[in-house]
């Protein structure tokens, strides 16, 4: 099953996580499945290709790592919880993920990691699946022992020493001399972690292993270059400290000289693995006597006899000190610049092709237009054909004049509304419905449309029609026939006549 592509295994894991709704969770999973990449002869020249291969989410979780809204203690949890795995694969893979978020993620993700009590409780891992994972589970122990070296010591210093300002004006070399004595230790502790992976070239089988070497390569130089600063501060300061911190200094400086040759090993394996010989640094070796001359100076503090040195001897040697680990420096500066640069040249590539790759799918696509449902344009033929718009309240026209619409639409009470596209056809109706409103049929043309009134409803006399036209004159008045009546609702005899008003005021 670790051979596999993806396994059965994780796509569970990740199907539980989908459902769950943690999204982080996925992505870490989808980083440290089970599978294994096989050895690369070439290290440092496709080293970020490598470690996208190997941990496909990786960018991901560099990005969460930068989103505000999230939480990076579920993603710390996410991967502590994936070192618990049995197998090697899951947990070597989730120690890179650590590593390669505390240096290339946001700061924050290793604030918090160094502000925890314990990270990673590893000492006692052991796959015993195969004779693969008893080789690999020793350097998951020691890997893991130096990531919680690496948190302890930002939570000591409050910074990273791999990313701190180098230089003339860098911190190493700025920093006083009680706090150079404190600093240094926590460098000599981290590098000593790093050394001790102790992995020989013919150990390095597998992608995983060369991703984790890999990391650690690039920690090595940088951590090596703030601790050779701070030996160069250390020495400017030596003959002007006091003698407890001249004792300290020594010791110190001695370490110093161990590390130096175990450093020399770790970079002659990276040599072997196939990183680039630029970009290992040169490092220089100070002259052997300047450890007589500080063994000398810190002899006359206590009060010892000593051999005869000038000054002028102690600071010819001293000067060659400086300007041997300044040489050291200026290399590992030159080194740190090369890999920036072939990182960026690296990601221009990248995004180039991701715009090459974009236009071409672009150029495949057909040169249409947008049209939606709502629309009433649609595109035929290269034309724009305009379709017409529906009016729900128009009649169509045919013979039938009282043609009536659906029910649903209009169905009024009495008086019946019959919409026609004659609708003067229906005044007379609507005249005898209402009374007083009684236009000329459009079948029977007359001279003028008129308006006739009806004064004798109102009055109980028998009065003139007044016929107003449809300009708004007034013409002649006309005298009601007996014939023409108006359709006012039959009242029984001394009953109120609700329409005559000097009746009801009589009763009243």
């Amino acid at each position: 099953m670790e051979g596999s592509s993806t396994s059965l295994t994780d796509r569970i894991t990740a199907a539980q996580h989908s459902v769950t709704g943690s999204a982080v969770s996925k992505t870490v999973c989808k980083a440290t499945t089970h599978e294994i990449m096989g050895p690369k002869k070439k290290l440092a020249s496709n080293s970020q290709v490598i470690l996208l291969l190997l941990l496909p989410g990786i960018e991901d979780l560099i990005q969460c790592t930068n989103e505000m809204n999230v939480n990076i203690p579920q993603l710390a949890d996410s991967l502590f919880e994936r070192t618990t795995n049995s197998s090697w694969v899951v947990v070597f893979k989730s120690l890179i993920t650590t590593h390669h978020l505390m240096v290339y993620g946001n700061e924050r993700f290793i604030q918090y990691l160094a502000s925890r009590n314990t990270l990673f409780n590893l000492s006692n891992f052991l796959d015993k699946s195969g004779l693969q994972g008893y080789d690999m589970s020793t350097f998951i122990r020691r890997y893991s022992r130096y990531l919680n070296e690496k948190a302890v010591s930002y939570r000591q210093v409050a910074f990273d020493f791999t990313k701190v300002k180098r230089g003339a004006d860098g911190v190493m070399r700025t920093m006083n001399t009680e706090k150079l004595l404190k600093t240094v230790p926590i460098i000599q502790n981290q590098m000593d972690a790093l050394l001790d992976f102790n992995v020989n070239s013919n150990e390095l089988t597998n992608g995983v292993i060369n991703a984790a070497f890999m990391l650690l390569f690039k920690d090595a130089i940088r951590l090596f270059a703030a601790y050779n600063e701070g030996i160069i501060n250390l020495l400017e300061k030596y003959f002007d400290m006091k003698k407890n911190q001249c004792k300290e200094g020594l010791d110190i400086y001695k370490k110093f000289l161990t590390r130096m040759t175990r450093i020399s090993e770790f970079l002659k394996v990276a040599e072997q693995v196939g990183i680039d010989r630029g970009d290992i640094p040169d490092l220089s070796q100070a002259p052997s006597s300047l450890l007589d001359a500080l063994e000398q100076h810190l002899a006359s503090l206590e009060g010892k006899k000593i051999k005869d040195s000038t000054a002028a001897s102690r600071a010819t040697t001293l000067s060659n000190a400086v300007s041997s680990w300044a040489s050291t420096g200026l290399s590992l500066t030159k080194v740190d610049e090369r890999e920036k640069q072939a990182a960026l040249e690296e990601e221009q590539a990248r995004l180039k092709a991701l715009k090459e790759q974009r236009l071409k799918e672009l150029a495949k696509k057909p040169h249409t237009s947008l049209t939606t449902a709502a629309s009433p344009v649609s595109t035929s033929a290269g034309g724009i054909m305009t379709a017409p718009a529906i009016d729900i309240f128009s009649t169509p026209s045919s013979s039938n004049s009282t043609s009536k619409l659906p029910n649903d639409l209009l169905d009024l009470q009495q008086p019946t509304f019959h919409p026609s596209v004659h609708a003067m056809s229906t005044a007379s109706q609507v005249a005898s419905t209402w009374g007083g409103f009684s236009p000329s049929p459009v079948s029977q043309p007359h001279p003028s449309t008129g308006l006739n009134v009806d004064f004798e409803s109102v009055f109980g006399n028998k009065s003139t029609n007044v016929i107003v036209d449809s300009g708004g004159g007034l013409l002649k008045p006309t005298v009601a026939s007996q014939n023409q009546s108006l359709p006012i609702a039959k009242l029984p005899p001394n009953k109120l006549v609700s329409d005559d008003l000097d009746s009801s005021l009589a009763n009243l």
